[in-house]
This record gives structure tokens, sequence and C-alpha cells, in this order.
């Protein structure tokens, strides 16, 4: 049911954000810096509010009370993005609509690791994130017809984002329900709501946060990909089938790489992971036309399906039950920063050095990450003393 709600609500964002990037800088005349700009700070205030909720709903016992008040707030700005009139009111509505989302994943995560069987982790976050990356490719595929049908008008096209979210927001209301066993727990007995919630982390946690760190710095906002076949010759209509193609490469590998996880250990998938996100970012870079780039974005897709549902399920594996929204949330601040540091970064070279700079750099930074993992994986297979 949480994937359903997830499927809905990435319909409605992806018609609107798989067309933003080009509207910013075609309609609006925003710079490819202000575009990474916009991207990293609306996914960095994701990310602050997500260790927000994480640690008051590990002090609540109320997963589902703050999930759905972000679903609501971000159903609340879609009407934002078709009568914004400036760049700076776009970016408003994009800063509201990832206050909502910082409300609602990490408490919604923490649900799904409150009512899945441990052994099971990988294959309930695939499951999820599939179904997240089916509204990811429905959304920019409707945005596609939407194009046409309204002869390129982006403001028509972004209303229709309404209902999807509208939908999203009854089901998570009349649909979910709180774990009983979280809620239960005695006030006194929960987590603190302050500070220091972080610091109890066990160390185990810590070193899950890190890799997932170590994953975000490898990539920036993929909303490079669609400029990226926009600079290849990609007709400004056929723009969305960027993340149409991504996103259905991403559901696909989703549940079957998370239930391989589940069989062989989260490691050795995510090794092969960043492998691919390295190979995709020398695709981007120096294979030519239309041909390379959809090729680098079919491998874009294929990392973060085996990738983004175990980062998840590694959070999940390591986190105490009354700290796991407070582990969720941290791993969400922190990779938040990275990818706010990844996408002015990748805006940076775009600008002064061109596309194939940006993805050169994504490939270096992938070479470490897998360097990293592989490390990792030696390291753990060593026999002790």
């Amino acid at each position: 049911m949480l994937g359903l709600v997830s499927l809905l609500m990435d319909t409605s964002s992806e018609l609107i954000y798989s067309l933003l990037p080009v509207f910013l800088v075609t309609v609006m005349g925003a710079s490819a810096f202000m575009v990474g700009l916009i991207e990293g700070v609306a996914e960095a205030t994701a990310a602050i509010g997500k260790g927000f909720s994480g640690v008051l709903s590990d002090w609540l016992g109320r997963r589902k009370l703050l999930a759905a008040a972000g679903y609501g707030l971000s159903a609340l700005t879609k009407p934002m993005f078709p009568l914004a009139g400036t760049a700076a009111q776009l970016f408003a509505a994009r800063f509201l609509d990832r206050i909502g989302k910082g409300l609602r994943d990490s408490p919604r995560d923490a649900l799904i690791a409150d009512i899945t069987p441990p052994e099971h982790a990988g294959a309930a976050y695939g499951i999820r994130q599939a179904l997240d990356s089916t509204g990811a490719f429905a959304g920019p595929l409707l945005a596609m017809v939407l194009m046409v049908l309204y002869a390129n008008n982006f403001r028509a096209v972004f209303w229709w984002a309404v209902l999807p979210a509208a939908l999203s927001v009854a089901l998570i209301v009349f649909g979910v329900q709180d774990s009983q066993r979280v809620a239960s727990v005695e006030p006194k007995a929960r987590s603190s709501f302050d500070a220091a919630a972080f610091v109890r982390l066990p160390a185990r946690s810590w070193v899950a946060i890190g890799t997932c760190l170590i994953y975000t710095l490898a990539r920036f906002s993929e909303a490079f990909l669609v400029l990226k076949a926009q600079s290849a010759g990609l007709a400004l209509a056929l723009l969305p089938l960027v993340y149409v193609w991504m996103s259905l490469i991403f559901a696909l590998i989703a549940t079957p790489a998370g239930i391989l996880s589940d069989r062989i250990g989260r490691p050795k998938v995510l090794l092969a992971g960043i492998g691919i996100l390295l190979i995709a970012d020398l695709t981007l870079a120096f294979a030519p036309g239309l041909a390379g780039v959809w090729l680098g974005v079919g491998l874009w897709g294929a990392y973060l399906g085996l990738t983004q549902g175990l980062l998840s399920a590694l959070i999940a594996d390591t986190a105490p039950t009354d700290q796991r929204g407070t582990a969720f949330g941290f791993m969400n601040v922190v990779t938040g920063l990275g990818l706010l540091m990844a996408s002015l970064g990748a805006g940076w070279l775009w600008g002064v050095y061109g596309p194939s700079a940006t993805f050169e750099a994504g490939a270096i930074f992938a070479a470490i990450a897998a360097a990293s993992m592989a490390w990792r994986i030696n390291w753990r297979a060593k026999p002790g003393p």
C-alpha cells in the first residue's frame, strides 16, 4: 500500500520534474548552474526535513501521521507550478514540495522496517522502490503525451499533476495503518526527541550511513540527464522519455536486486551497482549522439535499481527498532547534503567546461565509491586472528 502511495505521488511529481529543467532554461531563462542550485537546494531541504521527521516519528511512535502530513503538503504545492511566473516562484514551489518529502520519507521507510521480517528487508524495500519507479516513468510518459496534446504548453501540462497527488493523499489516509508494535511502546521507553538522538545510534548504523554518503557523492540530480538529451538533439516534446526509460529500468531491477541481496548480502550487489554507474558516466561523457544518451540513461537506471532500495535496507539492517526513524532521518540528511554538493558541482562543470566534464567527474567519484565497497567486501572476507 505504501508503494502504491509512492507510485501516485511520483507520477504527479515526475510529470512536472521531467519538464522542469527545460522549462527553467527555455521559458524562464535560467542557467544550468541555476538548475543545479534549485535541484540541490530542494533535495537538501528534503534531507534536513527527513532528519527532523525521523527523530520525531521515533519519539511519537506515530509514523503514519507524519507521512500523511508530508504527502498532503506536497499535494498542495502542485498548483503552484503552473501558476508560477518567475524562476523564484518555481524555486519556492520546489522548496515547499521538498519540505513535504522531508516530512514523509523517513517515517514511511521506518514503518516498512517495522512491519517487515528482517530476512526479507531487501525484498520489501525493492518492492517499494519498484512501485515508486513505476510512477517515475508513468509521470514523464504522461507528460510527453500531454505536451503533444497541448502543443508544448508547459503550464497546461503541469495542471494534470494535481489529480494523482490528491489520490496519493487519500490512499495513505484511508488505506495505511501504523505498526501497532511501535505505537504501543510506552512514551518513556521511546527514543528522546533531541539533537543527541543521532549520537546514540550504534556504530554499525554509522557505517551504513557512511556507505550511503559515498554512493550519493558519486551521482547528481537526474535533471542533468534531461539536459544532456536536449544538448544531443532530442525534441522538446520527447524529453520526458529520458525519465521514462531510466525509471523503467529502475523499476524492473529494484525488486530482483533486493531479493538477491537478501540471499548473497548487500555489499556485492551494491558493488555491481556502482560499477554500472561508472560505465554510465563514461558512456554519457564520450559516446556520441542520442544512441550514447539512451545507453547511458539506461545504465543509470540500472545503477539506481541495484542500489537505492539496498541502501535503505542497510539502514533497516543496522538500526534498533526504537531508533529506525532517527537512522533513516540522519541517513537522509547526510545524503541530501551530499546530493547538494554533487548537483552544484555538476552545474558548475556543465557551465564552465560542458556536459562531458560533468559526467567525467561523476565517473571519478563512482570509481572511488567502487574501490571503497570492494575494500569493504575484501576486509569482511578476511579470516579472523
